[in-house]
């Protein structure tokens, strides 16, 4: 019945999504999608403690109610092109 109630709010647009922006590597990582805020916030951490193993550096994170992204995992090269370091390859749950 969650899942119904998931694929719902996605085909709507009114899932919740955790977007984790880090500055080394320059990524953008998208997780989720999640039925509620609190579930987000709840998931939060651990992908924050994921990336940091994987040696990401200078998080910022959101939660936010929106359409699947397109891309999970988006790499910014050029502004990475200044402070190479290896990109972390996670992706979201869906």
């Amino acid at each position: 019945m969650k899942e119904l109630f998931l694929n719902i709010k996605q085909a709507l647009g009114r899932a919740w999504w955790v977007k984790i922006s880090t500055k080394s590597p320059a990524c953008v990582y998208f997780f989720g999608p999640f039925v509620s805020e609190a579930e987000a916030l709840a998931a939060e951490p651990g992908y924050v403690d994921d990336l940091k193993e994987e040696g990401a550096a200078d998080m910022t994170v959101e939660v936010l109610r929106c359409k699947q992204p397109s891309e999970l995992t988006v790499f910014d090269e050029a502004a990475d092109a200044a402070n190479p370091s290896k990109p972390v390859a996670l992706s979201g749950q869906i």
